[in-house]
């Protein structure tokens, strides 16, 4: 991968990709999402067909930077979260920066209605964030620490109870729309992928929840050859 703004750089190692994107010296919302070049979030109903291995490898890095993935329960059922967020090279890595070994997975969920493997073969323990009528299984009370948050700000507030302030939301677009129209994303780390996926998918955000228009700052554009991998964040 390598840097085309705002200095050209010619390949970008592990270390590069680090500083350029950086964990936060502060608590830190940081949003990653993918994007056809038509604004659909998913082809054929799932994020993973408008990647490439480069986003997949940023994806892994971004998860280790992080305390907590933030994903809510559609985006965990249409993609799959079994087992580790990470590789045993990124547990190193952390391990290195005296960060716990694997980020901690916090599914966002009213109803529950959750496959339990995804929160028992997680390796470090889970979250489930959930409204406060929510009635939880007690067999997901016993994998999971539950979190009751009914909007962005009960959940943030929630994840630092457990000492998770470097957040990083993975979606789905609801739960991205959410975040938006609260203002709380820091950061908007978006691939665009060379790709129309034509009518009928869902925008990286969505919902109904009004919100102003947010201007970000574009802090670096990469490219692997053909996605484009974008940073902004809050001027």
């Amino acid at each position: 991968m390598r840097r085309l703004w705002p200095v050209p750089e010619q390949e970008l190692d592990q270390e590069g990709l680090l500083a350029a994107y950086p964990r936060g010296e502060r608590a830190l919302v940081r949003l990653n999402m993918v994007s056809s070049l038509d604004g659909a979030a998913t082809l054929g109903g799932r994020s993973g067909g408008l990647g490439s291995p480069a986003d997949q490898a940023l994806l892994g890095l971004l998860r280790a930077q992080a305390d907590v993935v933030l994903v809510g329960a559609g985006t965990i059922r249409a993609e799959g979260y079994l087992g580790p967020l990470i590789g045993d090279a990124l547990v190193a890595l952390r391990d290195a920066a005296g960060l716990a070994p694997h980020p901690r997975l916090a599914i966002v969920s009213g109803r529950l209605d959750l496959d339990l493997d995804v929160l028992t073969t997680s390796p470090a323990r889970p979250l489930l964030v959930t409204s406060a009528e929510a009635v939880v299984p007690p067999a997901f009370a016993a994998a999971a620490d539950v979190v009751r948050g009914g909007d962005p700000a009960e959940m943030l507030a929630g994840l630092r109870e457990h000492g998770l302030g470097q957040v990083l939301c993975e979606g789905g677009p609801g739960l991205a729309g959410q975040f938006a129209a609260a203002d709380l994303l820091d950061e908007v780390c978006l691939t665009l992928s060379p790709v129309l996926a034509g009518p009928g998918a869902s925008r990286i955000v969505a919902g109904e929840a009004a919100m102003e228009p947010r201007r970000l700052a574009l802090a670096h554009t990469l490219t692997d050859g053909t996605h484009l991998f974008l940073r902004y964040r809050r001027p």
